[in-house]
Parts: C-alpha cells; sequence; structure tokens
C-alpha cells in the first residue's frame, strides 16, 4: 500500500504543480494582450480589466491597483460560493498577473505595436487574452472578475462561459464611451469581446458539450465514490465477458465535457489499468443536465 500511496501523493504534487505553472503562463498571455496591444490603443476589453482601463485613461491610476483592488471584494463571494479550491488558484492568478502586469510595462515602455492598425491590435489582444483565461480555467484557476461570475453562473445553469463573459462585459465596453468620446473604439472593444469568448470557448472545449463514459475496472467502487463527489452519477450494470466468461461490473457515467480531464485524472489515480470507453453525446437531458425542450 505505501508505494500506491506514495506515487498518488506524486501523482497529485505535481498535478498541482503543474496547474499553478499553466495558470502562471494563462497569466503571461492574458498580461501581453492586455498591455501589449489593447491598452496602447485606447481599446476597452471586458470584466475587471476593462474598468480598470477605463479608470486609467480617466485618470492616469495604474491598470494593476484597480485590477487587485476590485478583485479583493470578488474573492470573497468566490471563496464562499466556488470553494477553496478555486479560490485559492484565482487568487494565485490575480497575484500573478498583477506583478506580471507591472514587469510587462516597464518592458515595453515607449513601445506600441500596430499603432495605425486598431482592428489587428484587437484582433491579437484578444486571442492572447482569450488563450490566457482559457489556460487558466482549464487548471481550476481564473484571472477574477467576470471569470468568477462566469464560473459561478457555470455551476449551476448550462450556459457557456464565453457567453456569460459576453453579457457581464457589454455594458463596461459601452460605458467607455463616456471616457474615450469615441464610438470606433467601443466598436473595437465589442470585437475583442467577441473574439475573446471564442478563444475562450475553444480553449475549454465549450462547456455545454457531454460526455459519455464506460469504465470496467475490479476497483469500481472506489471510483464510483470519487466520481459521486463530482455530483455526477455512476450507474453499475452487470456483465460477463463472451470470451473469458468472467462476470465483470461496467459503470456508465454521463459528465460535462470539461470534467472529462477530472474523471480521467482518478481513473488514473485508483486504476491505471481499468478500462475506459468515452465518446461524445448530442444531448442530455434530466437533473444536472438540460432540460427538455418540447413545443406543447
Amino acid at each position: 500500500m505505501k508505494p500506491t500511496l506514495l506515487t498518488t501523493s506524486r501523482q497529485v504534487m505535481w498535478r498541482e504543480t503543474r496547474d499553478y505553472l499553466m495558470i502562471a503562463l494563462g497569466m503571461i498571455f492574458y498580461g501581453i494582450g492586455w498591455t501589449v496591444f489593447l491598452l496602447p490603443n485606447d481599446i476597452t476589453t471586458g470584466g475587471v480589466p476593462g474598468i480598470a482601463s477605463i479608470v486609467y485613461w480617466a485618470t492616469g491610476f495604474p491598470v494593476q491597483y484597480t485590477y487587485f483592488i476590485i478583485n479583493g471584494f470578488l474573492l470573497l463571494l468566490a471563496l464562499k460560493i466556488l470553494g477553496f479550491r478555486f479560490s485559492i488558484k484565482t487568487i494565485f492568478a490575480v497575484f500573478v498577473l498583477t506583478f506580471f502586469l507591472s514587469v510587462i510595462q516597464k518592458l515595453t515602455a515607449g513601445l506600441h505595436l500596430l499603432h495605425d492598425q486598431p482592428f489587428m491590435a484587437c484582433v491579437l489582444g484578444a486571442s492572447f487574452c482569450g488563450s490566457g483565461i482559457g489556460i487558466a480555467f482549464s487548471s481550476n484557476g481564473s484571472t477574477g472578475g467576470t471569470d468568477i461570475i462566469a464560473a459561478i453562473i457555470n455551476k449551476y445553469r448550462d450556459i457557456t462561459l464565453g457567453r456569460v463573459m459576453m453579457v457581464c462585459d457589454m455594458i463596461i465596453i459601452a460605458s467607455s464611451y463616456f471616457v474615450l468620446k469615441d464610438w470606433e473604439k467601443v466598436v473595437y472593444g465589442f470585437v475583442t469581446l467577441y473574439v475573446c469568448s471564442f478563444v475562450l470557448d475553444q480553449i475549454v472545449n465549450s462547456a455545454r458539450q457531454s460526455v459519455q463514459f464506460f469504465i470496467i475496472s475490479k476497483k469500481y467502487k472506489e471510483i464510483g465514490k470519487e466520481i459521486n463527489a463530482l455530483h455526477r452519477g455512476v450507474t453499475v450494470i452487470d456483465a460477463t465477458g463472451l470470451y473469458t466468461g468472467q462476470e465483470q461490473k461496467i459503470m456508465f457515467v454521463l459528465a460535462k465535457k470539461r470534467q472529462s480531464t477530472t474523471i480521467f485524472r482518478i481513473i488514473n489515480d485508483i486504476d491505471p489499468n481499468a478500462f475506459v470507453s468515452q465518446s461524445a453525446v448530442i444531448g442530455v437531458y434530466g437533473e444536472g443536465f438540460d432540460h427538455i425542450k418540447v413545443k406543447k
């Protein structure tokens, strides 16, 4: 048992370390997109960074400080609803992004890329920002701000992360007009929002999609218990192998696609030799998934 426990402990430690490294990478991507392409070209992004940008253009107050202060309040909400595990990584992401915003601004001081090509600036900036948020979400983290609001809504409703963020951020982008006095910049802000949301959904494989698992393992009880902890049901089916004649237990699981990585991790930690079949499903209706929509 000891070698197994030691191996599992190392796997968990490596997984957590990898998550934090990926979150840091995502924050670097986001910082580049925001401060290199968007901010110098007066293009508004969404969420707390958008608010920080508006405050910066209006008063000159550094964006990293506004970003950090607002997120402090939102993180208290995340701690209560999303739990400590999500929130601690989000806190890490907020600190990392705050640090790298200062570093990137110092390294790129006086640099104005694509100053006369605002459309390319907003596309490239949004691509970097969307990739950064997607990488953070895939590692159970967040950049804070409307990402936290999106994660909270997504926990209870089957709505994609990018779509929730798009709705939350439209007001912030539109309000930039009162500072910039330029509707063209507002339009570029909406383009940035769309591209960022699209890239985010591609990175996290669209939260609306569901997957189906068939799992064959002698340790089905242990695996099933861990999957139940994800608030996903497990149905155990009695089966017999035709060739060997041996009786088997097959677990049938339906889950959100974003949970597939976690389920594979659970299986690999408990029984690396388990036989697993995963497939995408067109629609899943019932508790925890979509509601049946038919015309009466």
